[in-house]
């Protein structure tokens, strides 16, 4: 398991990044973001958990706080893995823009978001 994305921002960013999003349910077994797919959205984990697969194996297992999805918008290339729910989820849905946009107005969320995005460049 990961540290919440949202421990590096206020109270009050981390509220105004979550109203920016869509809260969804997604049920156990969806794959809401593909393997090689075009980067047009980003997902908070709020409840749940996700396997992350690289070429259909297990490459990390992410829960509540983490952002998935974000790699590819922050990066500008093509998805580098499949996300695939293990439990029901609860996520906030950013739209591509939406995200770049958050992460211009909420400096915090932007550093976050970049870090994020390095460490799953670099480290899978």
């Amino acid at each position: 398991m990961t540290d919440s994305i949202l421990d590096a921002l206020s109270p009050a960013d981390a509220e105004r990044v979550i109203a920016a999003g869509r809260t969804l349910t997604l049920p156990q077994g969806w794959s809401p973001i593909a393997e090689s797919t075009p980067a047009d959205k980003a997902y908070l984990i709020t409840e749940g958990e996700v396997s992350v697969r690289r070429g259909g194996v297990e490459i990390a297992t992410l829960g509540a706080g983490s952002v998935v999805g974000e790699a590819a918008i922050v990066n500008r290339t093509l998805r580098s893995a499949t996300v695939v729910a293990l439990t029901p989820l609860r996520v906030v849905h950013f739209t591509s823009e939406r995200l770049e946009q958050l992460a211009d107005e909420v400096p915090a969320f932007g550093a976050a978001l970049r870090e994020a995005a390095a460490g799953r460049v670099n480290g899978g």
